[in-house]
């Protein structure tokens, strides 16, 4: 079979070789490729042309899919195994699947399935590979290699929130982020793998401005070291800006002043940018949009976009507002009708594109740490049983059964919070917890001495939930939580008793 062809590669238009050549190798795959012969001539004849354009733009749909992906985080103890979960995404008509690491277990599972899968190079490993091409190849050969294709893996994420941490360690990490990405794609190209996109997912904190959209802006210690660096290997490979980005943190933070129903796709309000004039009419593509011009501002204006994360949590602690099942419903509900429309929406920057979009989470992980909400954001419950109705293929709210239980959390509390020890715990791990918070001095355990006011009962029990609160009032300023790796829990009711009167955060 001989086969010669002369095309003209549009660069503007997005078409590479690199490109058309996975176009090319899924035809031939699918048995449709066509022997001709062209004369440089002649050009090209027209019903391979039709056949082709077909071809190209059925396939190019596929490659960009609108199909909505799930994060499969595995950080709980009561979680299904890897095999039960793959079925149950399969069973919920998911099209990508992403992890935090390149779990060979997973990866196996996920042979032979139409899951496409995003796999990840963990934080720890970077800086080793940043500065070690043996050690990319290594990486890739024993987590992409024994797996591929079998495995769809289409994205290799390298990090996760790297800029997000701030610390000297946190700014090697930074240093090395963008080496460690250009080292894992060579890799990949030794091996002639090319429809493998590799990016890093950021969170919003990398924007020093976003509002209005227009004003979007990068941070400015991380421009020169890591966002120009990024953004010309993002867009000279034609990966994807891969973004965690989440209203619900926004709005939770402003619910008196800024509309729930805006954050929710609910309707209701329209927003028009004073500089650029584009109108909004939900907060995600507010937020999207202004990652959008602080990359155009950069003069990287066409690299495109990914969600990574967004989703929101069906519970948490008495001071998060909105962190409900109702809210969880409606926010997934309309993201997976706004991502799966045909034609494909975009943002009001970047109307009619299509954008990746990993719903974050699958399960609830109670092994997770910080405020209530960290685990709190999944669809399913450890059974396998769904949260909530959500169909990932799209169709209409009126579609869905049953009745949501209604929201009784959209206000802030207003009142006394205190932190006690949870119920049924491990004594001995209680005992751990209890020496941690009154460690950190300051006075926090004072009141629990021999002799003191709080002393007896001389119980674990009263002693840690005294210790837990006096903690959680004395540092909640600083980033501290009533969780105790799970041994705590809010309340509203008062543990104080007789001359013993527990320390409370008042909102």
């Amino acid at each position: 079979m001989k086969v010669k062809v002369i095309f003209t590669w549009d660069e503007k238009a997005g078409i590479t070789r690199t490109f058309f050549e996975q176009q090319m190798e899924q035809i031939c795959f699918l048995g449709f490729l066509y022997a001709f012969e062209m004369d440089e001539h002649r050009g090209i004849h027209m019903d391979f042309l039709a056949f082709f354009l077909f071809s190209l733009l059925a396939f190019s749909n596929a490659e960009i899919s609108s199909k909505i992906g799930i994060n499969y985080g595995r950080l709980g103890n009561n979680l299904p195994s890897p095999n039960n979960t793959i079925e149950l995404i399969k069973n919920m008509k998911a099209g990508r699947v992403k992890i935090y690491d390149a779990n060979p277990e997973i990866l196996t599972l996920l042979s032979g399935t139409k899951l496409q899968v995003s796999i990840m190079v963990t934080n720890d490993l970077i800086s080793s590979i940043a500065s070690n091409q043996a050690l990319a190849d290594l990486w890739v050969r024993e987590n992409v290699l024994v797996h591929y294709p079998g495995t769809m893996i289409r994205y290799i994420l390298v990090g996760n929130e790297v800029l997000s941490y701030n610390t000297s360690q946190g700014q090697q990490l930074w240093h090395d982020l963008v080496p460690a990405m250009i080292q894992i794609r060579k890799s990949l190209r030794a091996h002639n793998i090319r429809n493998i996109k590799v990016g890093t997912p950021l969170a919003m904190d990398v924007l020093e401005s976003t509002f209005p959209p227009s004003s979007g802006t990068f941070r400015s210690d991380i421009i020169d070291r890591v966002m120009l660096p990024l953004l010309h290997f993002l867009d000279g490979t034609r990966s994807f800006f891969f973004i965690d980005v989440y209203p619900y943190f926004p709005w939770s933070q402003n619910p008196t002043t800024m509309s729930l129903d805006f954050a929710l796709f609910s309707g209701g309000l329209t927003y028009i940018d004073p500089v650029s004039r584009l109108r909004y009419t939900n907060l995600l593509d507010q937020m999207l949009d202004s990652l959008i011009f602080a990359m155009a501002k950069l003069g990287f204006g066409n690299v495109k976009l990914a969600i990574a994360e967004t989703g929101w949590p069906n519970a948490g602690d008495i001071d998060q507002p909105g962190a409900n099942i109702y809210n969880a419903a409606t926010y997934n509900r309309n993201l997976v009708k706004k991502m799966t429309a045909k034609p494909p929406l975009g943002t009001p920057a970047r109307p009619g594109l299509v954008i990746p979009t990993f719903i974050f989470s699958l399960y609830d992980e109670n092994q997770k740490g910080g405020q209530g909400t960290e685990r709190h954001w999944g669809l399913l419950h450890p059974n396998g049983r769904p949260v909530y109705e959500l169909d990932l293929t799209g169709r209409s709210e009126s579609s869905y059964g049953g009745q949501l239980p209604e929201p009784e959390n959209n206000r802030p509390y207003q009142g006394n919070i205190w932190c006690v020890a949870a119920s049924g715990v491990n004594l001995l791990e209680l005992d751990s917890a209890l020496r941690y918070a009154c460690g950190e001095g300051n006075g926090t355990c004072d009141a629990l001495e021999p002799g003191k006011e709080c002393y007896e009962p001389v119980s674990l029990t009263a002693h840690a939930s005294y210790a837990f609160s006096s903690f959680w009032a004395k540092f909640r300023d600083t980033g501290a939580t009533c969780f105790f790796n799970g041994f705590a829990v809010q309340t509203t009711r008062d543990p104080s008793h007789g001359s013993c009167k527990f320390p409370s955060v008042s909102l």
